[in-house]
């Protein structure tokens, strides 16, 4: 990827975008284009066009979409589906039509089946049914993977699909209505610490695995693959390693300093049993991930308080 090209990250102000966003700048490309939503709503096509007939961006990170946790996507499923399909089409079209020399989007692990043999490699996408709870934000996905390689084949177009593992870090929602996991834990175990609880309770039964993956070292590796992969087949990025909720939970109240319980409410759902990337594909291009878990969990919370402390 030239350095000094026009480039565009959409959802500059989210977790993935920002994280993007700041590996860019460290790089020092000079030409970065940014559109806070109250500047470009890209489910809005006329104003998708109007930006990219302007500012006719040559790279694009499309990091720009509507996710959630389970609670969000179990509770607003035609919204994570309806937005991601009109965010994906607008951009993706646009690009295509406007010039652009190369585009990144963005999928997840959670697009992949719900059983899916683990750990799940690339080729596992499309062979079972999906997660309940979020089957209608991977419809979404699935289908802007699909725009992807069909736009590859038809025009010849230059498109790249990403599936990260969970994702953390600084700029993470931390709201317990929409978080993800790891968020939710921290500020769950942050306020009980904070205000003297005895317990904290958390979801399911604790037995889920799941892998993590520090936004930062995406970022790095959406750099990485815009150099060095110009494929149609979608690319997993990770860990390569999981661990139980139960265990991460261990962790989490380790980093907060929290001494009380910790209670599983097996009532509420526990989402996909596992979701482990095979991540052989990227790891034999040259990529590996450089934050350790606990490294990362600490610097998130380290962030969260000072965020906190400003609230």
């Amino acid at each position: 990827m030239d350095r000094s090209a026009r480039i565009y990250v959409a959802g500059h102000r989210g977790l993935v975008g920002s994280a993007i966003l700041r590996r860019l700048q460290a790089e020092g490309c000079p030409n970065l284009l940014l559109r806070q939503r109250s500047e470009l709503d890209l489910t809005d096509r006329a104003a998708v066009e109007r930006f990219f007939g302007e500012e006719r961006p040559e790279y694009v990170f499309l990091a720009a979409a509507r996710v959630g946790g389970i609670l969000a996507n179990n509770t607003y499923p035609a919204d994570f589906i309806r937005e991601n399909l009109l965010i994906q089409t607008h951009a993706i079209d646009a690009a295509r039509r406007h010039g652009s020399r190369k585009l990144l989007f963005l999928g997840s692990s959670c697009i992949y089946p719900r059983l899916a043999p683990q750990p799940m490699r690339e080729e596992h996408l499309h062979t079972g049914p999906l997660e309940p709870t979020n089957e209608a934000y991977a419809a979404a996905k699935m289908a802007g993977i699909a725009m992807c390689q069909a736009y590859r084949r038809q025009y010849g177009f230059s498109a790249i699909c990403l599936m990260p593992a969970n994702l953390y870090g600084p700029g993470d929602d931390f709201d317990l209505e929409t978080s993800h996991v790891l968020p939710a834990l921290i500020r769950k175990f942050h306020e009980a610490e904070v205000g003297g609880a005895q317990r904290v309770v958390v979801w399911g039964t604790g037995s889920p695995r799941r892998e993590f993956l520090h936004v930062d070292d995406l970022a790095d590796a959406c750099l990485f693959l815009m150099d060095r992969y110009d494929a149609p087949e979608i690319i997993n990025v990770g860990a390569g390693e999981d661990l139980s909720v139960r265990e991460l939970a261990e962790v989490v109240r380790e980093v907060v300093g929290f001494a009380g319980e910790i209670v599983f409410d097996s009532s509420k759902p526990d989402g996909t049993p596992r979701k482990l990337l095979d991540v052989s594909r990227i790891t034999a291009l040259g990529w590996k991930p450089q934050i350790s878990l606990r490294k990362g969990i600490e610097q998130t919370y380290a962030w969260f308080v000072e965020q906190a402390g400003r609230g």
